[in-house]
């Protein structure tokens, strides 16, 4: 059964991948979901986030895609909250400090323990309302899409069990907020970014089966 839904900026190709191009063509339809249990997500107060250094834009507009990341960075055995927070922390020093962006570029982020963060200023409340907190995640996209950054690099090895499964979680949820259809909504970074690795060819490799896990939350 091909549960395949094209969306305005998806062409589906074999192997599960996508290739997102223009802008043109309809406006993927909203899809009316039975609540989903989120996740707990640890807000910006909870883990101390820096301000952002402008005001962060909310769009009325809901995102119509769910772009996936990974970190880049070291695949820590360190599973604890505290963890989860400095990486929080890191991630925010980066993108304010190097990158020279106003915040945090994602809006949320999962560590490899399966915690949930709360990542650019607003994003928790702008989900909430159907709305989206404007991020810097994928370059030139960011006006209707939404980021999960995944804690660790996953171009030879795989996640923990924990993170994939708050990843899953985490898209239903968003699924739900939005009236996404996963098969068309969940993509990898890559498939808007050419040049980037991200999320990883294992973590990449794994899309068709967190689309077909969301949607079995979805559906439950």
């Amino acid at each position: 059964m091909n549960h395949v839904r094209l969306s305005r900026r998806a062409l589906v190709l074999a192997g599960g991948g996508l290739l997102l191009g223009g802008s043109a063509g309809l406006v993927p339809a909203r899809r009316s979901y039975a609540a989903v249990t989120p996740p707990r997500v640890y807000t910006r107060a909870e883990w101390s986030a820096r301000p952002p250094s402008s005001p962060i834009t909310v769009l009325a507009t809901p995102p119509d895609h769910i772009v996936v990341h990974h970190t880049a960075s070291g695949n820590t055995t360190d599973y604890s909250l505290l963890q989860a927070g400095r990486l929080s922390h890191w991630i925010q020093d980066l993108h304010m400090d190097t990158n020279g962006w106003a915040d945090a570029g994602q809006q949320l982020t999962i560590s490899r323990g399966g915690y949930v963060l709360e990542g650019r200023d607003k994003s928790l409340t702008a989900i909430a309302n159907g709305r989206l907190a404007v991020g810097a995640q994928t370059a030139n996209q960011n006006s209707h899409t939404i980021g999960i950054e995944n804690e660790g690099t996953y171009v030879t090895q795989n996640t923990t069990t924990m993170l994939f499964s708050s990843l899953v979680q985490t898209c239903a949820w968003l699924c739900s907020a939005y009236g996404l259809d996963p098969y068309a909504a969940i993509v990898g970074h890559r498939d808007y970014v050419t040049t980037t690795q991200c999320p990883g060819d294992v973590l990449y490799g794994r899309l068709p089966e967190l689309r077909d896990r969301t949607a079995a939350l979805l559906s439950a």
